[in-house]
């Protein structure tokens, strides 16, 4: 065990792990993280739980995982790097695995831009950092654990001890060079692999095959990414406007059919896509566990946590592990 936590301990075990998504509040109320970590908790081996996603500031990623872990819930902290040089991320690192943490989810980060969305007016100029990428972050972050050692070559008299994570694209442009990508973040020291969203199945196996032939599902753990859809509008959006996400047209077809049986009742057309979105989760789950070097999934439900429970049971994934 590097970390002895319990995503590594299912992982070992060689079941599907499961993870989820929880997502800080925008406030100083830690109320919201305790309540999303009791809808999440015992329906996963671990949640991620994000870091400023899409650049809007909120309750920090070490902070809310630290109230999810007292609440009973395994946290995966996010780490960007799209805030922090190296000395305050190390510094961060130092804090988080004092406050009983184990896992950790390296990240670029998404663009500051991305916070000026909707009726947000986020912070479009702040300035990024990028001290380090991803891959240097996994590095350092492993060179801390198993040499005890600073970015800097300073020793560590109580290293922390983290399972490493960091995220995939399969289907990012340019698309013939993803297999190497993930390579370069195997071969720094990743322990597991989240992907982005999956919803072009054939595409990923496609790219799954490619992986295989490198040995890299046999390096590290790679769990397939599936972002629960709620509307026909959403996948359409993340067709269209989130890199590295493909939704085959039979997919957004079905749920603008779902959409169209509810007529002109906006709460049964809500209802409706819901449960088609569940549908279409479901039957992803089961093909990404069937397709070879996939060792567990990752589901996103954005902001619908409550969703979590329902997906999982029906996927037969429940009860989860215990260890």
């Amino acid at each position: 065990m590097k970390s002895g936590s319990n995503l590594e301990k299912v992982l070992a075990s060689g079941k599907p792990a499961v993870t989820a998504e929880l997502g800080p509040p925008m406030s100083a109320d830690p109320h919201e993280v305790v309540h999303k970590a009791k809808q999440l908790k015992g329906f996963c081996d671990a949640a991620n739980i994000t870091d400023c996603q899409t650049a809007v500031v909120r309750i920090s990623s070490i902070a809310a995982a630290a109230i999810a872990f007292q609440n009973g819930l395994e946290p995966v902290m996010q780490m960007t790097c799209r805030d922090r040089n190296r000395i305050a991320i190390q510094a961060d690192l130092l804090g988080a695995a004092a406050l009983g943490l184990k896992n950790c989810l390296c990240l670029a980060g998404d663009h500051q831009k991305f916070s000026a969305a909707g009726r947000l007016k986020g912070h479009p100029g702040a300035k990024n950092v990028y001290d380090l990428d991803t891959s240097q972050l996994v590095s350092m972050l492993k060179k801390m654990r198993d040499e005890s050692k600073q970015e800097g070559g300073d020793p560590i008299e109580v290293p922390p001890k983290f399972f490493i994570g960091a995220s995939w694209t399969p289907m990012g442009d340019p698309i013939d060079i993803r297999p190497m990508n993930l390579l370069k973040k195997v071969n720094a020291g990743a322990d597991f692999i989240q992907t982005q969203g999956i919803y072009d199945m054939e595409l990923f196996r496609a790219q799954m095959a490619k992986i295989r032939d490198l040995g890299l599902h046999e390096r590290t753990a790679i769990l397939a990414g599936i972002i629960v859809p709620k509307s026909a509008m959403m996948l359409k959006y993340m067709d269209s406007s989130v890199a590295g996400v493909s939704v085959p047209k039979a997919m957004i077809d079905r749920m603008s059919k779902a959409k169209a049986a509810a007529g002109e009742d906006k709460k049964k057309m809500k209802e409706l896509q819901e449960q088609e979105g569940i549908k279409i989760t479901i039957e992803l789950i089961h093909q990404a566990l069937e397709t070879p070097g996939v060792k567990g999934v990752h589901i996103q439900a954005i902001e619908w946590e409550s969703a979590i429970e329902g997906i999982v049971k029906a996927a037969g994934l429940y009860p989860r592990p215990s260890f």
